[in-house]
């Protein structure tokens, strides 16, 4: 408990400019920890990005751009966080946050310090800020949860002159509120979940909270939060709609003497989710169109277009319905897995995986995405198959940190995690489940086939940099100049003599008729081996194979 003269000094170290500066750096990592599990709640039927880590992006950005003021002033470094998170934001959130920092800055415009009525005058300010950016504000979103914290915090800042009981009031109420935002968004409520946006700014508040008890230094364990996986999410509404979602449009307008209200009204009537924000120096724009074409138009009307990007929703929107459908309801045994590639991941998907965690072989995930999958999967017992032997460890790392019983199956390849899948029964306990997806990884070989960046000598193995080379289980088994020749060798070596099945997954850089004239030969070859063809879409390796 710290005495009366400790707070009144951690007061006003608080209100200075550099406390500001690091008070939103420990957010940020605050954030940074929970962004995998605030990722999972998205239940929208268009994946227009990652609301935690668009957030997450947004808030670092910030942070950065206010390290830049030396002064000691709260004005200038809210100033800054404003500017760098208008430049910095990404998706619908990321744009959302960086209107309540606009909103702060301009509640705290001129205080070089600040105290709790001037914070509680800011953060109101940041409410209608985020509200004025939007051409249609929705209920039920971030923009409810930042309204209902600058009201709960009014109440009782006159009054007050302790900023961390005014912090506890904030994140007390941001998570009340975002636990009723089912009960405001329809979408929300049929999905099961609770708003995304919100909880990103429940976990901001609460990592300020952490700063202002002290407690920046024992940042370790993501932060409960509202447990996704406790709401199951249903997709009865997102298989329903048959529309076009068109194009997710984002850019930068650069110029001088812009206005952003009649750039928000040239361009509002183009298309759905309209974001249009800044300043007379920078407008960041954000539209769901048919017609990015028009929009694009518009911008450059008005000045000079900057990190421009541009993504087909209705692409990733089948996908997207087909990922859901997976959590529709609870599991006794969840399981997930780490997949690079589309084709891999559509297999394991149609396996009944109940959750995929993309990341392989130089793309390793963290403990925190991995322990936002275990989190996030609606059951109480999950099996996670790491499918390389880089991200065991950390799989490993990531089960102890979650309360659930977890139970790592130590698979090193996409093969492996594809045989331990097909072992998998859900009627079946967990340990049984285990010792029958533990045989059954270990009776099938893994091949890869990929090419050396470098040259190299391992063991009696010369390798040329360029050179194809061939792993069995892992272990390099071949290297030459002819891929077809470093195939046979390394299925020899893998025994595929005594083998019935060959499953031959092609990679990113392999057509379809490449695959089927290498398939082909190894028919002819094999004539009693069943050879089986399947688009991997796995980066790195041409050919991954599975000999069973």
């Amino acid at each position: 408990m710290a005495t009366k003269a400790s707070s009144e000094v951690k007061v006003r170290s608080f209100c200075t400019g550099f406390d500001l500066r690091e008070m939103f750096a420990v957010a940020s990592r605050w954030l940074e920890k929970n962004a995998a599990a605030i990722d999972a709640l998205n239940v929208f039927p268009v994946p227009d990005g990652d609301t935690g880590t668009n957030m997450l992006f947004t808030m670092k950005a910030a942070v950065e751009e206010a390290s830049r003021v030396k002064e000691d002033n709260v004005s200038l470094v809210a100033r800054a966080l404003a500017h760098g998170a208008l430049i910095g934001a990404r998706g619908n959130s990321g744009v959302i946050l960086s209107q309540m920092f606009k909103g702060l800055a301009l509640g705290l415009d001129g205080r070089p310090v600040a105290y709790p009525l001037e914070i509680s005058q800011a953060l109101e300010e940041a409410a209608r800020a985020a509200y004025r950016g939007l051409s249609k504000p929705v209920e039920g979103t971030m923009l409810t949860v930042m309204k209902d914290v600058a009201a709960a915090v009014r109440e009782v800042a006159t009054n007050s002159k302790d900023l961390t009981s005014l912090a506890v009031i904030a994140v007390r109420e941001a998570r009340d509120s975002v636990a009723r935002t089912p009960e405001l968004l329809s979408v929300l409520k049929e999905g099961g979940v609770v708003d995304a946006g919100g909880q990103g700014l429940y976990i901001i508040l609460e990592g300020v909270l952490h700063y202002l008890k002290g407690e920046a230094d024992s940042i370790i364990l993501m932060s409960p939060g509202i447990a996704p996986a406790s709401l199951p999410p249903s997709l009865k509404a997102a298989e329903g709609r048959q529309k076009l979602y068109g194009y997710c449009t984002e850019f930068i307008i650069k110029g001088e003497k812009l206005n952003p209200d009649r750039v928000r009204r040239k361009i509002e009537a183009r298309g759905e989710s309209v974001l249009v924000v800044g300043d007379d120096a920078a407008v960041k724009v954000h539209i769901h169109t048919t017609d990015p074409g028009s929009v694009l138009k518009i911008g450059t009307a008005a000045g000079s277009l900057h990190d421009l990007k541009i993504q087909n929703m209705d692409d990733q929107h089948e996908d997207f319905v087909q990922m859901r459908r997976g959590l529709a309801r609870p599991v006794r045994i969840a399981t997930v897995e780490v997949v690079s590639g589309t084709g891999l991941e559509a297999v394991i998907r149609s396996l009944g995986a109940t959750a995929i965690v993309p990341g392989g072989q130089t793309m390793n995930p963290s403990t925190q995405e991995l322990l936002g999958a275990i989190e996030f999967v609606p059951s109480d017992k999950v099996i996670v198959m790491p499918n390389n032997k880089n991200v065991i460890l950390t799989a490993q790392q990531a089960a102890s940190l979650s309360k659930k019983e977890v139970k790592i199956l130590p698979t090193t390849s996409i093969p492996q995690g594809i045989a331990a899948l097909v072992a998998f029964n859900q009627e079946a306990e967990l340990d049984r489940n285990i010792a029958e997806m533990d045989k059954a990884f270990r009776q099938i070989r893994s091949i890869e086939i990929s090419s050396a960046v470098r040259g190299a000598r391992i063991g009696r193995i010369r390798i040329g940099k360029g050179q194809f080379i061939g792993f069995v289980d892992g272990d390099l088994k071949a290297a030459g100049e002819d891929r077809s020749e470093v195939i046979e060798k390394t299925l020899a070596a893998a025994g595929v003599e005594k083998a019935e099945l060959l499953t031959v997954y092609f990679g990113a850089g392999i057509t379809a008729e490449g695959a089927e004239v290498t398939a082909a030969s190894l028919r002819e070859r094999h004539p009693n081996l069943e050879t089986e063809v399947v688009s991997g879409g796995q980066p790195h390796y041409s050919y991954i194979m599975s000999l069973e």
